[in-house]
């Protein structure tokens, strides 16, 4: 019997860094997930789910409000506590703390200590891998989304994605999870997939050894 496959991925970025393109294409990576005879799905969450309020494109464990900060460190405690209990099989994440201590920080001036956290996503072996691109490619980026996206307004400012981008490896350089950069200015997502799908199998990443 050959060992289980069950790697655990965090994906960081701004907005058009592909990150859930990238998500997906893990998902049926069989390098990532193994060979696969028939479809079906290993877990893909996002920290952009507005489930806090009721309300397309609204508030979550990302952009909350300081009101809904309680709540949000209980949403956190959920995650960690469920990802601890199944920790024999693979999770895509795309988009969790490292966004949330950006937005958060930008927003309201707020940092949140997460070492926490990393200390529980650590032992159970996540790694973070962080999507990126040149502010030049922003632009090209922007013209393709705007083909498909239901909220276009938010790719007025190309600026608060670069901004936000500089936050987030900073915060990325500070994490103690094994990590990764990734460079997508290209907007080469089979090359991101090789690169991280390598590294995950060079690192043992891709099993518990635990």
């Amino acid at each position: 019997m050959s060992k289980k496959l069950c790697p655990k991925i965090i994906l960081e970025g701004t907005r058009l860094t592909f990150k859930t393109e990238i998500a997906f294409g893990l998902n049926e990576d069989p390098r990532i997930v193994g060979p696969r005879k028939y479809r079906y799905h290993s877990p893909i969450v996002s920290g952009e789910w507005c489930a806090f309020t009721n309300f397309p494109w609204g508030r979550g464990l990302i952009n909350f409000e300081p009101h809904e900060e309680k709540l949000a460190m209980a949403t956190y405690n959920t995650w960690i506590t469920l990802f601890e209990q199944l920790k024999y099989y693979s999770w895509i994440v795309d988009r969790f703390h490292i966004s949330t201590r950006m937005y958060q920080y930008l927003t309201y001036g707020k940092d949140y200590d997460f070492r926490w956290l990393e200390d529980k996503l650590a032992a159970i072996g996540f790694h973070l891998v962080f999507c990126h691109r040149s502010a030049s490619s922003f632009y090209e980026a922007r013209n393709e989304r705007l083909k498909v996206s239901g909220n276009p307004g938010q790719y007025n400012d190309l600026n608060i994605f670069v901004k936000e981008q500089e936050i987030l490896e900073k915060l990325f350089d500070a994490s103690i999870l094994p990590k990764l950069k990734v460079d997508i200015s290209g907007n080469n997502i089979k090359e991101a997939l090789n690169k991280i799908s390598g590294w995950m199998s060079s690192n043992g990443g891709l099993y518990a050894d635990y």
